[in-house]
């Protein structure tokens, strides 16, 4: 029995497989990839260190494919000495996979249906937001109310949620 307790301690100090290390380097090399992806005013947004960001920058110049291998794998590298935590966590949210910005969107869609279904939603809307157009919104509603009634495309139903994406805050 004790010989087994040795056995096991030392397996949990081994260093990773080559295969997960590998995996893991290819993991942020695809982070990398996404990076490149991103448009300008997104790569301001997330907070690279320089080598990266210029490598980044770098690479969305290059065009030939054996060029644009080494500089991903240099993207890659570079990711290794940097945190991929928050990195990530803000490509989520552009992607729309955050379950944050995916509450939120249900949010702003509930309170669309409120609007919709019940007068004082709108009342209430205004009281939290004073700053949203009522006039604008009554207008949507009445729209969207008339579309459906008409069996129309629902135009003003999805300018609501447009207009309530810009009165409530994302958490």
């Amino acid at each position: 029995m004790r010989h087994h307790d040795d056995h096991n301690e030392e397996e949990l100090d081994l260093p990773p497989s080559k295969t997960k290390v590998k995996k893991q380097m290819l993991d942020l090399q695809d982070i990398g990839e996404q990076l490149v992806n991103l448009s300008k005013e997104q790569l301001a947004e997330l907070d690279l260190p320089e080598a990266l960001r210029d490598a980044v920058h770098e690479m969305k110049r290059i065009h030939k494919f054996g060029a644009q291998r080494r500089q991903m794998q240099y993207i890659g590298r570079l990711m290794r000495e940097t945190d991929p935590a928050p990195i990530i966590a803000k490509l989520e949210v552009w992607s729309g996979k955050s379950h944050q910005h995916i509450a939120w969107l249900h949010q702003i869609e509930r309170w669309r249906d409120r609007l919709l279904e019940d007068e004082t939603a709108l009342t209430e809307l205004l009281a939290n937001h004073p700053e949203a157009d009522a006039q604008r919104l009554r207008a949507l509603i009445r729209n969207a109310l008339k579309e459906k009634e008409l069996a129309k495309p629902p135009k003003s139903y999805r300018e609501i949620f447009q207009v309530l994406r810009e009165i409530l805050p994302e958490q």
